[in-house]
C-alpha cells in the first residue's frame, strides 16, 4: 500500500519517510517478539548482528536492481521480488 499511495517517487523516496520508518520499526518489534526474539538478539543471535531498520531500507533500495525504480513502473513479479529481499533481511509488512 506504501507503494500506490505516491506512484511517481522513487521506492527509496517512499520508504524513507519518518512515519514508514517508524512503521516497519513497530512491525519489526513485533515479529521479534512474537519469535520470542529481543531486538538486542536472542540465545541464536550474534551479538552486533541485528541491524536497524533504516540500515535494512537503505540495503535493500541500494541494490542495482531498485537504484531509481518508480513503484508505477514495477509489475507483480518485481513487488514479489521487493518483498522477499525484505522478508530474508527481517522486515516484514503486516
Amino acid at each position: 500500500r506504501l507503494l500506490f499511495n505516491r506512484k511517481n517517487k522513487t521506492l527509496r523516496s517512499v520508504l524513507m519517510t519518518k512515519p514508514t520508518i517508524k512503521m516497519m520499526e513497530e512491525n519489526r518489534r513485533t515479529h521479534l517478539s512474537l519469535k520470542g526474539k529481543s531486538e538486542a538478539g536472542g540465545d541464536d543471535m550474534e551479538m552486533g548482528e541485528e541491524k536497524s531498520v533504516v540500515e535494512i531500507l537503505e540495503e535493500v533500495v541500494g541494490m542495482e536492481k531498485w537504484k531509481g525504480k518508480r513503484a508505477s513502473k514495477l509489475d507483480l513479479d518485481d513487488f514479489l521480488q521487493l518483498l522477499a529481499d525484505f522478508n530474508t533481511r527481517g522486515i516484514h509488512f503486516a
